[in-house]
């Protein structure tokens, strides 16, 4: 799992302040530190505070309080990089975790991973959600993820705190749904400590595509640090990533691809806009384009893509013509942030062979030499992206602020 780094260090010695604030960003510092090593290498004490230029007592005492509040756990002695007598290893305790959920129109989905980004175990349901009251939906939610609480907590995985992601804007400070066109909702303030009670860390509310866009930055390939993550979904979303970092804007909602413009005269997009890439490249629009309706969301799948092996000339032109618009939406994207490479996530990902050819057609159009067509991949993730992306958003804010997990 990819993180920042920690932040300054602050030596006891240099810092006029109040030692609390010392103490905490030191906490961070280490734990950190202890993250951002390499796979399969275990950090002594005395490494890390040759690294941070914290003195071993300080290192050796806030990894004490590490080890007590469950994060982090020792790992044998470690030979390598020390003179005489080897050091303890230090890692990320397996046997904490976090939960990851998801609400879309058309499931329901929670999973939980360790600290380090390991699935423990995943569950995704299918649920139709369109225009449902909030309460409803989240009481499945909340069943859904006590069972797989209970999973985890049965392999040795107890759940420090959750993170769940969603179709829409979100304000996640007050845990509201600022607008989520295809759920129906709109300022809809959730009480999200009732989805899980009993979370030391609690349940943080994420935005689904950006969720997935960090899953990707942190499980996709090493050394991608720049891209435009593409959701396809009923509804389409994007997260950008630029400098290794989710790009969200001033008020939080930037790179909503899915509603930028792409027939001036088209159809009414459930955003209250007219001819947004949703309303051609949206699962649902697909389906109708293609003559498949009335199925659940896995059944109507399963038969537009029986229908493309067949080469059924109205599937053909279906994802052609939703390839072709989200060429154009990824063009302008790429023009006004100056990204070159782009991901496919969700149906697009499911779609692939059959979307790419009008879309490179579409880029080398519209943004020739911008996005060279072996720049647009398709999701490391696969279809666990939010979860992981939510999921991992609360570890790194455990990793940025530890202290809250101390008694």
């Amino acid at each position: 799992m990819a993180y920042t780094a920690a932040g300054p260090v602050l030596s006891e010695a240099a810092a006029p302040g109040n030692m609390g604030d010392v103490r905490r960003s030191n906490l961070a510092l280490v734990l950190g530190r202890v993250v951002q090593s390499p796979p399969g290498s275990h950090l002594t004490r005395a490494q890390i505070a040759a690294s941070t230029r914290l003195t071993k007592a300080s290192v050796s005492s806030i990894v004490l309080d590490l080890l007590d509040a469950g994060i982090l756990r020792e790992r044998g002695l470690n030979p390598q990089g020390e003179r005489g007598r080897p050091g303890v290893g230090l890692e990320l305790n397996p046997a904490r975790g976090v939960i990851g959920m998801e609400i879309n129109v058309d499931y329901i989905a929670a999973g939980v991973t360790d600290l380090s980004g390991a699935v423990v175990v995943q569950e995704i349901r299918e649920r139709d959600n369109r225009d449902s009251e909030d309460a409803p939906v989240l009481a499945a939610l909340a069943a859904l993820a006590a069972e797989v609480r209970t999973a985890a907590t049965e392999k040795g995985v107890e759940v420090l705190g959750g993170g769940l992601a969603v179709p829409g804007l979100v304000d996640a400070g007050n845990s509201t749904v600022i607008a989520a066109p295809n759920l129906g909702w709109l300022d809809i303030k959730l009480d999200l400590d009732r989805l899980l009670p009993g979370l030391p860390l609690g349940v943080t509310l994420f935005n689904e595509a950006k969720a997935a866009a960090l899953a990707e930055l942190a499980h996709g390939p090493a050394g991608r640090h720049d891209f435009l993550y593409v959701s396809g979904e009923v509804g389409v979303g994007g997260g950008l990533v630029i400098g290794s970092e989710l790009f969200t804007g001033p008020e939080g909602h930037a790179g909503e691809v899915g509603h930028i413009v792409v027939d001036p005269e088209g159809s009414r997009c459930s955003c209250g806009g007219t001819g947004c890439l949703e309303t051609i490249a949206g699962q649902d629009a697909i389906f109708a384009a293609a003559g498949i309706a009335g199925k659940v969301r896995s059944e109507s799948m399963s038969a537009l893509l029986a229908a493309l092996t067949g080469e059924q000339p109205e599937a053909l032109r279906a994802v052609q013509r939703a390839g072709r618009s989200l060429g154009v939406a990824v063009a302008s994207t790429a023009r006004v942030v100056n990204i070159a490479a782009v991901v496919l996530g969700g149906h697009f990902a499911v779609l692939d062979q059959w979307l790419r050819p009008s879309l490179v057609e579409s880029l080398a159009t519209y943004a020739p030499g911008k996005i060279l067509p072996e720049h647009i991949t398709t999701a490391a993730v696969g279809e666990g992206g939010a979860l992981l992306g939510a999921a991992g958003s609360v570890v790194r804010s455990l990793v940025e602020a530890p202290h809250r997990l101390q008694s």
